[in-house]
């Protein structure tokens, strides 16, 4: 059966292709961020991988969608970067079917403290180090520790959902606890 699935934060749009290429025959995929430039990127690739995506310039956070437009949400790296991310749930939910699921992909900071130790070194001194040899601004990537280590992460991120008016909110973190994918479901 096709589904209406939305791609939020779709940046240039890697996420939005997987989501085409994996969804029912038939179905419709939108992706909406903030950046028209990388929008543009986006459409690019979509055109590219022969992928048809409807492309949006638009806020997360106030959305341009009818109330329960969506079957399936998705946003893979991009709640860290929301102002209000409770607003942004509260969105989400909104132009969520009932019943639909909701998926977010995020990076987080693993809790062994090994692993935990060598992630540090690796986010706060060798990808700015590299960042400044690429491009001469080191601090194009050090947001990135910071802006991950800011991000509710785990059950903080799922009471979230929860407080939004998600239910089954759930997460799995994988490899070593550097990436987690939640899951809600609109009632």
């Amino acid at each position: 059966e096709p589904l209406n699935i939305l791609d939020e934060a779709c940046g240039t749009c890697d996420f939005t292709i997987e989501i085409a290429k994996g969804a029912p025959q038939g179905s419709k995929v939108t992706g909406i961020d903030l950046s028209e430039g990388m929008l543009q990127i986006g459409r690019e690739k979509c055109s590219k991988e022969g992928i048809t995506a409807d492309l949006q310039t638009g806020d997360c956070e106030a959305m341009p969608y009818e109330d329960e437009t969506f079957d399936r949400i998705g946003v893979a790296f991009g709640v860290r970067n929301f102002e209000r991310l409770a607003q942004g749930y509260a969105e989400m939910l909104r132009v969520l079917r009932p019943g639909g699921t909701l998926c977010v992909i995020e990076l987080s900071v693993p809790r062994n403290p090994l692993i935990r130790w060598a992630y540090n070194i690796y986010s706060r001194h060798l990808i700015p180090a590299i960042g400044r040899l690429v491009s001469g601004d080191s601090r194009a990537y050090s947001y990135l520790p910071e802006s991950i280590a800011a991000c509710p992460q785990r059950e903080e991120m799922t009471d979230l959902m929860r407080q939004a008016g998600f239910t089954d909110c759930r997460y799995r973190s994988l490899t070593f606890g550097t990436l987690t994918i939640y899951l809600a479901t609109r009632p």
